[in-house]
């Protein structure tokens, strides 16, 4: 039913899409299929590596060539895209630096989130004993705060720009993360823990709405759609290695007659708000929209034209 649910809501939302947004066109490129192999091969094998350790440890020889694997795949996709006629992702991209810096912060913001959303959920039900519909009620302070907050935070970066508002919101989110990790107990009642999660809710909401926006203003229109590719694909491989992590952490505290849970929440939810912080840093280095650069240039070459004339 969870999937059923986004049927109408697709429907109702191409409407909306065909009535109220304008058509534009990008650059005609070709599919780099290499590219597309050699990239998610080296996800995978990367993702799946780090899986791997967390059961057999990291000096296991099979996580060890996987995640080696891994590298290997990754490397050779930069080589190929430096040298491809029509890379499918631009290196060039990269030398912005409120590109590197949005992409960077929202590459561990979900990594933070998903881990903590896959860590609380079990949490809510192993630990606490709720069922899934009780725990799915009970998460509503950090999973329903982006329905209000989000389009505010939008409209604000407007005004004040992104980076504030990135800033804050991860180090809102790493507090409320690292507050839970010290509250989630195995005997701690669920009152406790609705202002850690509202202050983690808040705080990923104010981010959430920002990244995307300021990732495309960072680059110029012709890259637009290689820009959003790359940070849709970025966050979804955040969100998954962030699992894969805080998963290797509760299996490296599995004791005998204990749920790791009980043992391992903990270290795990402290790991993801340090995911939280270290997005918060890398999102002081956000600078303005690279539209708004080009445009004051141009200006003040219209200027300098003016004087000397």
């Amino acid at each position: 039913w969870i999937f059923w649910l986004n049927v109408p809501l697709g429907i109702a939302l191409i409407g909306l899409s065909l009535g109220r947004l304008a058509e534009s066109h990008g650059p005609s490129t070709q599919l780099d299929p290499v590219a597309v192999l050699l990239v998610s091969g080296g996800a995978a094998a990367a993702i799946w590596g780090v899986i791997r350790a967390g059961d057999d440890g990291f000096t296991n020889p099979l996580a060890l060539g996987t995640l080696g694997l891994g590298a290997i795949l990754l490397l050779a996709f930069v080589a190929w895209e430096r040298r491809a006629a029509e890379p499918m992702l631009p290196l060039r991209l990269f030398r912005h630096r409120t590109f590197d810096a949005a992409i960077g912060a929202g590459f561990l913001m979900m990594g933070a989130q998903y881990a903590a959303a896959f860590l609380i959920t079990e949490y809510l039900q192993t630990v606490l004993g709720y069922s899934p519909l009780q725990a799915g009620l009970r998460f509503l302070p950090m999973t329903a705060t982006p329905l209000v907050v989000a389009p505010l935070a939008g409209m604000l970066s407007d005004r004040i720009g992104a980076r504030p508002l990135m800033a804050t919101g991860l180090a809102l989110q790493a507090a409320g993360l690292a507050w839970l990790a010290l509250t989630a107990t195995p005997t701690a009642a669920y009152t406790s823990l609705i202002l850690p999660l509202l202050v983690a809710g808040i705080g990923v909401s104010m981010p959430f709405a920002t990244v995307g926006s300021t990732v495309v203003s960072a680059v110029t229109p012709d890259d637009m759609g290689k820009a959003s590719g790359a940070n849709s694909t970025v966050l979804t491989f955040g969100g998954a290695l962030g699992i894969a992590i805080v998963t290797s952490i509760l299996a490296a505290h599995m004791q005998p007659g204990v749920d790791p849970l009980v043992t391992g929440l903990r270290p795990a939810l402290l790991v993801a708000a340090g995911f939280a912080s270290l997005a918060a840093i890398a999102a002081l280095g956000v600078g303005r929209p690279q539209r708004e650069v080009v445009r004051e240039a141009e200006k003040r070459g219209e200027l300098r034209l003016a004087e000397t004339a």
